[in-house]
C-alpha cells in the first residue's frame, strides 16, 4: 500500500522549547488518519512541518514519498489544507472566493462548481460569505482546499466551535471524502470522541511526542475489555467473581463492571463468568461487553505508560 504521509524522528524547537520530538508517522494512503491530542501536544506544529512552514530541527517528512524539505513545492501540489480558522473575503460571495484560489493554483475554471457541490454549497455559493454560517464558512475552507485535486487533505481542528449540526456536516464530509475524491484524510483535533466515528488510523501525541499509532481496529483489540453485568445479588457476587480470581466492581444498584482476564480470553471469561452464575444461582438480566473508547485508551496509556522523558509506546505501526 502506498504511504501519504511518513515521517522518521521528526522534531522542531524554539529555542530552548520542544514543541515536536522523535515523531514517526506512518499515514496509509485513502485513510482517515485522526491525529489526536490534547492542545498544545505539538499537533498544528507537526502539520505545519509536513506542509514545509517549518522546517524541522531534526528528522524527516515525505509526503508520497517526496522529501517536504528538499521538494516542498513539488510535494506541497499533492496537499489541501485547511489550518486552523480558513480565512474568506467576506464581501465576496462562496463562488468569488474560490475563483481567486482557482486563479491562483491554475486550476481549471470547473473546479470551482466541482467543489462547491463535493462540499455541499452550490446552494449557497451566491451568497456573500459573510452571512454563511461557521458551519458553511468551515465547509467553503474544505472546498478551498480540495481545488486542483490533492491526493492529501490535511484538516486543523476543523470541528472547532461548531454546532451540533455543523459538526453532523462536517463529520459526514470526512468520512466520504476518501471514497469520493480518492484522498487520503488527515484530521487533527483535540476531542477523541468525534474523530474516532470517522478515523480508520489514529495517532495520538502527548507533549510533544507521538504515543499511540494504530489502525483502529487493531487498537481496540489490543484492549482489555470491560463486562457490565446486571445481577440480583451484586454483592455476593463479586465475592464470588474475586474467588475466580476476577476483578470486578460495583458500578450502581444491582450493575457490576467487570475485567476478563485478556482481551483474547474476554469470549471465553463472558461466558464462564455466566455459566458460574447461573450454577450459583445468582440470576443474571444483563451481559453487555463494553468496548474502550479512545479517550480510555488514551487516559490508560498515559497513566500506565507515561512518565516524562523516556520514549513512549508504539503501539502498533499504521498499515
Amino acid at each position: 500500500m502506498t504511504t501519504a504521509i511518513e515521517t522518521r524522528g521528526l522534531g522542531r524547537r524554539f529555542g530552548k522549547q520542544v514543541a515536536v520530538e522523535g515523531v514517526d508517522l506512518l499515514v496509509p494512503e485513502r485513510a482517515v488518519y485522526g491525529f489526536l491530542g490534547q492542545n498544545g501536544a505539538g499537533k498544528t506544529t507537526t502539520i505545519r512541518l509536513l506542509l514545509g512552514l517549518l522546517k524541522p530541527t531534526a528528522g524527516t517528512a515525505r509526503i508520497f514519498g517526496l522529501d517536504v524539505k528538499r521538494s516542498r513545492r513539488e510535494a506541497s501540489r499533492l496537499i489541501g489544507a485547511l489550518v486552523e480558522t480558513p480565512f474568506h473575503y467576506d464581501h465576496l460571495t462562496g463562488r468569488e472566493n474560490l475563483a481567486i484560489t482557482r486563479r491562483l493554483l491554475g486550476a481549471e475554471k470547473s473546479e470551482v462548481e466541482r467543489v462547491l457541490e463535493t462540499v455541499d454549497l452550490s446552494y449557497a455559493a451566491d451568497r456573500r460569505v459573510g452571512g454563511y454560517s461557521l458551519g458553511m464558512r468551515q465547509r467553503l475552507g474544505v472546498a478551498r482546499a480540495l481545488i486542483g485535486k490533492p491526493r492529501l487533505l490535511m484538516l486543523d481542528e476543523p470541528t472547532n466551535g461548531l454546532d451540533p449540526h455543523g459538526i453532523l456536516d462536517m463529520r459526514k464530509l470526512i468520512g466520504e471524502l476518501p471514497e469520493r475524491e480518492g484522498v487520503t484524510m488527515f484530521v487533527s483535533s483535540h476531542i477523541l470522541a468525534e474523530v474516532e466515528q470517522t478515523a480508520t488510523h489514529v495517532g495520538l501525541m502527548h507533549e510533544s511526542r507521538l504515543l499511540i499509532q494504530s489502525p483502529v481496529d487493531a487498537l481496540r483489540e489490543s484492549q482489555t475489555k470491560t463486562v457490565r453485568l446486571k445481577v440480583d445479588r451484586p454483592g455476593e457476587t463479586i465475592k464470588l467473581l474475586r474467588k475466580m480470581g476476577i476483578e470486578a466492581t460495583h458500578q450502581d444498584q444491582d450493575r457490576l463492571l467487570v475485567t476478563p482476564a485478556s482481551s483474547e480470553a474476554a469470549a471465553r471469561d463472558i461466558a464462564t463468568i455466566n455459566r458460574m452464575l447461573v450454577e450459583w444461582g445468582v440470576r443474571v438480566s444483563g451481559l453487555e461487553v463494553l468496548e474502550p473508547s479512545l479517550e480510555d485508551i488514551f487516559v490508560r496509556t498515559i497513566e500506565r505508560d507515561w512518565s516524562g522523558p523516556q520514549a513512549p509506546p508504539l503501539l502498533a505501526h499504521a498499515a
